[in-house]
C-alpha cells in the first residue's frame, strides 16, 4: 500500500512537473487583421520554436491604434497599415527591428519597396499588399463600368456599401475627381465630402466586415472592398467580379512591427523571419488571398494566381495608384470631414 501510495506521489510529481514545463513554453502575442494568417502556418511556427501563438484581432487600424493608447500591453507583433505605422513610429510605439535577426528580408520584392514608406526595414517590414477595389455581382450589376461613378446608381440604392473607414472613403471620391488620395487642400475636401453624401444615399451602410458575405449571399450587389477580401468570396461565388476603378485607387501594405514594450521581441523577429519564408509567403497569398510581395515565393504559387490582374496588377493600374500617407497634423481635417459625412445626410 504504501508503495501504491509512493508511486502515485511519484506520477503526480512526474505530472506537475509536466506541467510546469509546459506553462514554461514562451508565448506570442499578436494582434492583427481577422484571418489575416493561415492557421497551418501558426501550427508549424509552433512546433519550430517550441512556443505559444496567441492571436487577438482588429477591424480597423483605428481600432488597434484606440486599444494601444488606451493602455493594452503584451502584444509582440502587429500588422498596422503603412500610414498607422508612420504615427506609432513617430510616437515612439514601435521597436527599431534587429535586422540581423531577420536575414529573409533579402526575399521582399524591391519592386514593392519603391512603394513603402519604410524602404530600409528600420521598424516594418511590409507583410502584404492589397488594392481598393469594387465587388459586383455580375449577373445582377448591368453595364458595369470600372469607375467610382457606380456608386452614383440609384438602381442598385440599398444594395451597395463602402468602407467604414474615413482616408479611404474619402481618399475614393478624392481620385474620382481626380485629386491625390493624400491631398490637405481645403476645397479639394470639401468637393471629396459632397460627393460622398451623395454616394451615401444609395449605400445601404459602411462596414467593414459584412460585405464580404453579403456580396457573396447576394445581400448586396456592389461593394467597396479590399482585393484579397473580395477575392476570397469571388471563390465561393464565382458570380463576383472584381474591377480596380479607372480613375485610380489606393494601394496599400500591411506591416510587421514589434511594439515597444513587447514581452517577447525576440520570438516576435523569428516570426517576421518565418512568415519572409518563401513557401511560407506563398501559402499566405493562396490562403487569404493578398499578395505578399516576396519575389522568389512567386515561383510557387498557381498560375491561376500569378495570372490574376489583381494580384498582379498591370503596370497602367499600377501607375493610378497611391499609398496612404500620414498627413500630420491635416489629418483632422479628414476626421472632421468623415464626422459631417456620418452626420450628414
Amino acid at each position: 500500500m504504501t508503495k501504491k501510495i509512493l508511486a502515485m506521489a511519484g506520477l503526480a510529481a512526474a505530472l506537475a512537473a509536466l506541467c510546469g514545463c509546459a506553462e514554461k513554453k514562451p508565448v506570442l502575442h499578436v494582434y492583427t487583421w481577422s484571418d489575416y494568417i493561415k492557421p497551418e502556418l501558426v501550427q508549424q511556427f509552433e512546433r519550430e520554436n517550441d512556443c505559444k501563438v496567441v492571436i487577438d484581432t482588429y477591424d480597423s487600424n483605428e481600432a488597434m491604434y484606440a486599444k494601444l493608447k488606451a493602455g493594452a500591453t503584451g502584444y509582440d507583433l502587429l500588422f498596422p497599415s503603412s500610414y498607422m505605422v508612420k504615427i506609432m513610429h513617430d510616437q515612439g510605439m514601435l521597436q527599431k527591428l534587429n535586422l540581423d535577426l531577420i536575414p529573409n528580408r533579402a526575399n521582399v520584392d524591391p519592386a514593392y519597396m519603391k512603394l513603402a514608406y519604410d524602404k530600409d526595414m528600420e521598424y516594418s517590414v511590409p507583410y502584404t499588399v492589397t488594392i481598393t477595389c469594387l465587388g459586383y455581382l455580375g449577373s445582377k450589376v448591368q453595364d458595369f463600368k470600372p469607375t467610382w461613378a457606380m456608386l452614383d446608381r440609384e438602381d442598385l440604392k440599398g444594395r451597395m456599401t463602402m468602407l467604414n473607414d474615413h482616408r479611404e472613403v474619402i481618399g475614393s471620391a478624392l481620385k474620382f475627381l481626380g485629386y491625390s488620395l493624400n491631398t490637405t487642400n481645403d476645397d479639394e475636401l470639401e468637393q471629396a465630402k459632397n460627393v460622398v453624401l451623395g454616394w451615401k444615399k444609395n449605400l445601404a451602410k459602411f462596414e467593414n466586415e459584412q460585405y464580404k458575405t453579403g456580396l457573396a449571399s447576394g445581400e448586396f450587389l456592389l461593394t467597396h472592398g479590399y482585393s484579397g477580401d473580395l477575392m476570397l468570396v469571388q471563390s465561393e461565388n464565382d458570380d463576383i467580379q472584381i474591377a480596380v476603378p479607372e480613375e485610380g485607387s489606393q494601394i496599400n501594405f500591411d506591416d510587421m512591427v514589434i511594439p515597444e514594450n513587447a514581452p517577447q521581441p525576440e520570438l516576435a523577429h523569428k516570426m517576421i523571419n518565418f512568415i519572409l519564408e518563401p513557401q511560407s509567403a506563398a501559402e499566405l497569398t493562396e490562403f487569404i488571398y493578398f499578395l505578399c510581395p516576396n519575389l522568389p515565393s512567386y515561383d510557387l504559387l498557381s498560375e491561376e494566381i500569378r495570372q490574376d490582374p489583381i494580384l498582379f496588377p498591370p503596370a497602367e493600374v499600377v501607375a493610378k495608384l497611391e499609398t496612404l500617407a500620414d498627413l500630420g497634423e491635416d489629418n483632422v481635417k479628414y476626421t472632421k470631414i468623415w464626422d459631417e459625412i456620418k452626420a450628414g445626410e
